[in-house]
C-alpha cells in the first residue's frame, strides 16, 4: 500500500484533568506540513524490541511531549466486547506491581507535569507534558505500565461505572451525539467503525478483568507501539533514553495484520430522524462512505481533501454561499472530511434552518450544491485556492509542539512514514480539477450515505413513541 498521511488534529480535553478522551481523530482538512525545508528535523530509530521511536527537536521553549501511540482501537475489540479498548485506557491509571493505583498521575502533578490519554477507532494513546529533566522519569514509568499493570476485581468494577457516567455525559445527555452514533451505525453495516468507540452500554456493563486483560496482552507490546517525543530534546539523548527504559520491556506479544470486516458495497440510501426535547436548534447531515488515507494506494484522499475545502472550507465555501448567503435558507452549513482512518471512512454535510425554514429546505438546498457540483465539476481557480488554503494552514501547526506530535503518532500507527507525511503538501498540490471531479461523480451517491434529521420532540413524536 503507498503510505499516506492526513493531517489535523483534533484538540483535545485540557491536558490537566485525567478524563480520558474519546475519538480524538486525526481529522482531515487542516494539515500537517512538517517540510525539511522549513519545519523540524524529525528522525525515527526502532528498538531491539520492536518499538519505533519518533523525535521531533523543538527549542523554543523548556518543555518536552511525550506520547505513546498503541496501534489498537476501538475497531480492533473483540464482537461482543465494545468499549475495551476505551475501558482499558482507564485502568491503564490502576497501577503496576511497583507503582500503586493513583501514584503514575501524582509523580506527574509533582513534577509540575500534565497528562492525559485518548481512545479511537484506530488507536490508543498516552501522552504527557514534562520539562526535560524529567523525561527519563517518565519513560520509565510509561515503560513500567506497558508490561506490569495489575487489575483487580476490586479496581476494575468502579472503573466501569466511571465509564458509564462517560457515555452519560457525552452520549446519552447529547442529542446530537445519539444522532450521529445511529447514523453511524446505519452507515457502516458490516464494519466495527459503525459500534461506538465508548461501546454499547450493555456490552460495556458485561465487560471483566479477563477482558481487559487479554486486550492488554495482545496489543500493549513495544512492538506494537509508537513513542513521539517532542521539544527540547536531540535524537541522540532520546535514544540512550528509550534504550534505558523502554528497551527493558519485553515483546511479548505478535498482533499480526489487523484483520478487520469489509464494508460490503451500498445498495441503498439510509434515513436516521430522532426527536428530542432537549433540541433547541434542529440540525440536517448526511455522511457518505467513501476511501480514506489508508484504504487505497491512489490519490483519492488528497483530491477529497481539496473537495472538502472547496465545498465547506469556511464562509466563501459553495455550500455556505448557496444556504447561508445566497438561498438564506439555514443559519449555518458547511462540509467535512475525516481522511484519517485505517479503513474506509467518511465525507459530509451539515447545516441548521434558519428561523422560519425546515429541514427539508436545508435538505433540498445541500442536494442542489451536490448536484451542481457533479453536473458542472469544479473550477480550477476554486481548486488553487483550496490548495493554497490546506498547504498554508499546513505550515501553522509546526508552531505548536503537541499538534506536532499528534500528527506524526497518529500518522505513524497507521502507517504512514517521516517521508509520506512531511510530502503531503506536494501532493495536494498535485491534484487537479479532473481528480476532484472524479472522487465526487464517484462517490457523492445518494445510495452510499446516511441522512439525518434531528429535531425538537413535539406532543405528536411523544404519542409514537
Amino acid at each position: 500500500m503507498k503510505l499516506k498521511t492526513t493531517i489535523a488534529v483534533a484538540v483535545l480535553c485540557a491536558a490537566t484533568s485525567l478524563t480520558p478522551v474519546i475519538n480524538a481523530p486525526i481529522l482531515s482538512g487542516a494539515a500537517l506540513a512538517a517540510s525539511q525545508k522549513t519545519g523540524p528535523q524529525v528522525t525515527s530509530f526502532t528498538l531491539d524490541n520492536g518499538l519505533q521511536v519518533v523525535v521531533i527537536p523543538d527549542r523554543r521553549a523548556p518543555v518536552v511531549t511525550h506520547m505513546v501511540w498503541y496501534k489498537a482501537g476501538s475497531a480492533d475489540e473483540p464482537r461482543g466486547a465494545s468499549g475495551i479498548a476505551h475501558y482499558l485506557e482507564h485502568l491503564m491509571f490502576k497501577g503496576t506491581k511497583t507503582v500503586k493505583s493513583g501514584e503514575f498521575s501524582a509523580k506527574i502533578a509533582a513534577i509540575g507535569g500534565q497528562e492525559n490519554a485518548f481512545t479511537s477507532t484506530d488507536y490508543t494513546a498516552y501522552f504527557q507534558r514534562i520539562t526535560p529533566e524529567a523525561l527519563e522519569e517518565m519513560m520509565r514509568l510509561e515503560a513500567d505500565r506497558m508490561e506490569n499493570l495489575v487489575l483487580t476485581q476490586e479496581k476494575i468494577l468502579p472503573e466501569r461505572d466511571v465509564v458509564n457516567e462517560e457515555r452519560n455525559a457525552r452520549t446519552e445527555n447529547n442529542p446530537g451525539s445519539l444522532l450521529r452514533e445511529a447514523m453511524n451505525a446505519a452507515l457502516y453495516q458490516n464494519h466495527s467503525y459503525g459500534i461506538p468507540i465508548i461501546g454499547w452500554k450493555h456490552e460495556v456493563n458485561a465487560l471483566t478483568k479477563d477482558d481487559a486483560i487479554a486486550f492488554y496482552d495482545k496489543f500493549y507490546t513495544p512492538n506494537n507501539a509508537v513513542l513521539v517525543v517532542a521539544g527540547d530534546v536531540d535524537a541522540e539523548t532520546v535514544k540512550v533514553l528509550a534504550e534505558k527504559t523502554y528497551g527493558k520491556v519485553k515483546r511479548r506479544a505478535e498482533p499480526g495484520e489487523r484483520m478487520r470486516t469489509k464494508e460490503p458495497e451500498p445498495r441503498a440510501a439510509r434515513r436516521v430522524e430522532m426527536s428530542d426535547a432537549r433540541v433547541r436548534t434542529p440540525s440536517f447531515s448526511r455522511s457518505y462512505l467513501v476511501p480514506s488515507y489508508y484504504s487505497n494506494d491512489t490519490n483519492e484522499a488528497e483530491a477529497f481533501d481539496v473537495l472538502s475545502e472547496i465545498l465547506g472550507g469556511g464562509t466563501t465555501s459553495r455550500i455556505y454561499r448557496q444556504l447561508v448567503v445566497e438561498d438564506k435558507v439555514a443559519s449555518s452549513a458547511g462540509a467535512w472530511y475525516q481522511g484519517g482512518s485505517l479503513d474506509e471512512t467518511q465525507f459530509g454535510f451539515y447545516g441548521s434552518p434558519r428561523n422560519g425554514k425546515t429541514l427539508p429546505e436545508v435538505e433540498a438546498a445541500t442536494d442542489k450544491v451536490i448536484a451542481k457540483l457533479l453536473k458542472d465539476g469544479v473550477t480550477e481557480a476554486e481548486v488553487k485556492r483550496a490548495q493554497k488554503r490546506l498547504v498554508r494552514s499546513s505550515i501553522f501547526t509546526q508552531d505548536s509542539q503537541s499538534t506536532l506530535a499528534r500528527i506524526y503518532g497518529g500518522s505513524m500507527t497507521l502507517g504512514s512514514t517521516i517521508e509520506s507525511i512531511q510530502s503531503w503538501p506536494d501532493r495536494i498540490n498535485e491534484i487537479t480539477v479532473e481528480d476532484v471531479n472524479s472522487v465526487a461523480r464517484k462517490y457523492l451517491k445518494l445510495k452510499r450515505s446516511v441522512t439525518g434529521y434531528l429535531k425538537p420532540e413535539t406532543a405528536a413524536h411523544k404519542n409514537e413513541g
